[in-house]
């Protein structure tokens, strides 16, 4: 995804109509002072107080990677405020005004580096233009720092305050002219910043979509029919609609049913208790016909008969694999695999809708992707999307969930069944563990050839996933690009297609979380087979440093990189590289694993310590080392990030169960189904090195998570002498 770019127009337009947005809180803290002069908005981003502090608006969704904190630190780096002047405010979903407001795929800050920056720097520019025309000077003779614009030939000075309402009438700059600082001169970017809502968070105070609370709200609890894509047959409310306290019961569509049908029921009432029991008085026939074959074992059954066939389709073709395999001085061949998982948000998918007798629709949403939630809600009732306005709240927890935006869209309908009443729509824990959008199953076929000098000479992947018309359902895809095929002579990449009822989705560094695995832990097979071990066959394939195009149009893998990442990490834990067995106490064994995974922009090589005792595995470290470019913009929070991408790596990797789906239903009902990480999962220390290399920054909410995953199974290899090809990794 390209960087987008903040016109010169567009700033003009956004300072016009920024202020709004932006002063709720601003006012309410000046409300008791009406001498103290307004608030001066300079654009969408930045308004400027009277007691020289500045309001800067976070217009990306806040999901706990930081983002809240991250982008203001951009803004007001370039404006050059010092940061205990900064006041940060969500601002709601615009695109129009803010550009691109999504959380999801790493790429806040490689979107948002430059055009931040841009317009925190033209904000900047337009107060010294104010201060140069008030004092007769050219304004390349002034300077600012911390909130003043600096007249030091003149001796004299003004705060942002002060020249702020003539500031905001000086012409905008053109932003792709306007000036920026040397890194050199960063006084905010690469400091730590604590996150603004950490106060908030630990003392209970409400910030997220479940807490939503608004006059004369009601409550809805769902009804969805159990296999996804059928549709409602018929339904006898009564019994529910005579409950005390229930309001309706609305007949409603998630999207995932056939256009005209309905495939759920909302049970509204004045509290969600009241309606969470009252469904359970409806009787309710589904139409599911369609989906009762879909199981999770008829899926591996298929798997299994289709793997040893050719595949259906090519991927990526290069030379000639089975000819370089038949005169290969080595075959090696492994089946790997993957479950079906869920997100298991720790907030369930929740919103809240208000239609306005105008025919406009309010939301109070916790969505990762507010854009698509817009279209989507509007698709569905027929609206226009800018008769929409969508508060975000912050997110808890979401990992990709909230990219896709149902709960919007079936709290949406409820709203305008029930116009005038605030209606925030609540999914229980078996709601949302049986409504997700799943990280689909995949299962690989892989054969390599080696020839007398342990040089990889053929490699062959045959991939089962789900799709339909010859293409992969979405988060099921594998890239042509794929390491290894990029740098080896005799390539093929097939793929085969299963049938499914699930919706499926991007989980936390969606398909590299389950690419990585199955890749690196075979290539680890093939490095022992070679004699050698994961990081210097990584280094002899990787080759000269260069750069590898991939499918993403601009985006390319540079091999100098990836092999800087791996040296570093090796190094950090003392990688010694014998593959022995270590023996620890009595009934336990120590085994250490290597793993290394681009994603997201990111490199990343991490190494894992784990002790298995009484068939039971334990993580005692993890180093990680990972190169996202020239800059960490905030210290503190990018090795938070980095830490929880690795523990949460660890959880798929040991601790969450497949998702069982049965006659099209998924089983699951709560955490004693799909239980979580605990703490005392984690690794007792994860420790982190940062390369720092010449390319402009990128994101950090994936790139960490895939890489521990194989390092963990090489490392129970190494300790037990079992290859797990199959998560969770299962010594049982």
């Amino acid at each position: 995804m390209n960087a987008p770019t903040l016109s010169r127009r567009s700033f003009i337009a956004a300072s016009l109509a920024g202020g709004a947005t932006l002063t709720f809180e601003a006012q309410l803290a000046f409300a008791a002072s009406p001498m103290l002069p307004e608030p001066v908005t300079l654009n969408a981003f930045i308004r400027v107080m009277a007691d020289n502090s500045v309001v800067i608006g976070a217009k990306n969704p806040e999901i706990g990677q930081g983002v809240k904190v991250m982008l203001p630190m951009l803004i007001a780096e370039e404006l050059d405020i010092s940061w205990e002047q900064v006041r940060i405010e969500q601002t709601d979903a615009d695109q129009a005004k803010y550009g691109p407001q999504v959380a999801g795929g790493s790429t806040a800050t490689p979107m948002n580096w430059l055009p931040m920056r841009q317009a925190g720097a033209a904000a900047r520019a337009m107060l010294v233009a104010a201060a140069a025309r008030q004092w007769g000077v050219d304004a390349a003779t002034l300077s600012t720092e911390a909130g003043r614009v600096l007249d030091k030939a003149g001796g004299r000075s003004a705060t942002y305050a002060a020249l702020a309402r003539a500031a905001a009438a000086e012409t905008a700059p053109d932003l792709a002219k306007v000036p920026l600082k040397d890194p050199a001169a960063f006084r905010i970017i690469g400091q730590s910043k604590k996150g603004v809502d950490v106060p908030k968070i630990v003392s209970g105070q409400p910030l997220f979509g479940i807490d939503t609370r608004l006059p004369g709200m009601v409550h809805a609890a769902l009804v969805k029919c159990p296999a996804i894509g059928g549709t409602l047959a018929k339904v006898d409310d009564a019994a529910a609609r005579a409950v005390p306290g229930v309001i309706a019961v609305v007949p409603i569509s998630s999207g995932q049913c056939p256009a005209g049908k309905m495939d759920a029921l909302a049970v509204v009432a004045n509290s969600w208790w009241t309606a969470h029991k009252a469904r359970e008085k409806l009787s309710v026939e589904w139409d599911t016909a369609a989906q009762d074959g879909f199981s999770t074992e008829g899926y591996a059954r298929a798997a299994a008969d289709l793997l040893p066939k050719a595949p259906a389709a090519t991927i990526f073709k290069a030379g000639d694999a089975d000819a370089a395999l038949a005169g290969a001085a080595k075959v090696i061949t492994a089946d790997y695999s993957y479950p079906f998982l869920a997100h298991a948000t720790l907030e369930p998918q929740n919103c809240t809708a208000l239609w306005h007798a105008d025919g406009k629709l309010e939301f109070w949403a916790p969505t990762q992707n507010p854009g698509n939630g817009r279209k989507d809600v509007a698709a569905m009732l027929g609206i226009a999307p800018e008769a929409m306005t969508i508060h975000m709240t912050r997110i808890g927890g979401g990992f990709g969930r909230r990219l896709m935006n149902d709960y919007m869209v079936l709290a949406a309908q409820v709203a305008k069944a029930l116009p005038g009443k605030p209606v925030k729509l609540l999914f229980d824990r078996t709601d949302d563990l049986r409504n997700d959008y799943y990280r689909p199953a995949g299962w690989h076929r892989f054969t390599a050839g080696l020839d007398a000098q342990g040089q990889v000479v053929a490699f062959k992947d045959h991939f089962i996933t789900f799709g339909a018309d010859g293409k992969a359902i979405r988060a099921a895809e594998l890239s042509s690009t794929e390491y290894p095929a990029p740098v080896l002579p005799n390539v093929h990449m097939g793929q085969s297609f299963l049938a499914t009822n699930l919706t499926t989705g991007w989980l936390r560094a969606p398909s590299s979380n389950a690419l990585a695995f199955v890749f690196q832990s075979f290539m680890d097979e093939l490095a022992e087979a070679a004699g050698t071990d994961l990081p210097e066959l990584m280094r002899r394939t990787l080759g000269p440093a260069r750069e590898l195009p991939t499918e993403r149009q601009g985006l390319v893998f540079h091999t100098g990189r990836a092999r800087a990442v791996i040296d570093a990490v090796t190094k950090l834990a003392g990688w010694t590289g014998k593959p022995s067995t270590t023996p620890g106490k009595a009934n336990e064994s120590k085994g250490r694993g290597f793993g290394f995974y681009f994603s997201h922009r990111g490199y990343f090589a991490e190494v894992a310590d784990v002790t298995v005792a009484d068939g039971a595995v334990k993580v005692d470290k993890v180093w990680i080392a990972g190169d996202i470019g020239s800059q960490i913009i905030n210290p503190i929070n990018a090795e938070h990030q980095s830490q929880g991408a690795a523990i949460e790596g660890l959880a798929q990797a040991l601790v969450l169960q497949p998702i069982v789906q049965e006659q099209g239903r998924v089983t699951a009902e709560n955490f004693g189904e799909f239980p979580l990480l605990r703490m005392d999962g984690k690794p007792g220390e994860i420790a982190l090195e940062w390369v720092k290399s010449d390319f402009p920054p990128t994101g950090l909410g994936e790139p960490a998570l895939p890489p521990v995953i194989p390092a963990v199974a090489n490392a129970i290899y190494r300790a037990t002498g079992k290859r797990l090809r199959s998560l969770p990794l299962n010594l049982g």
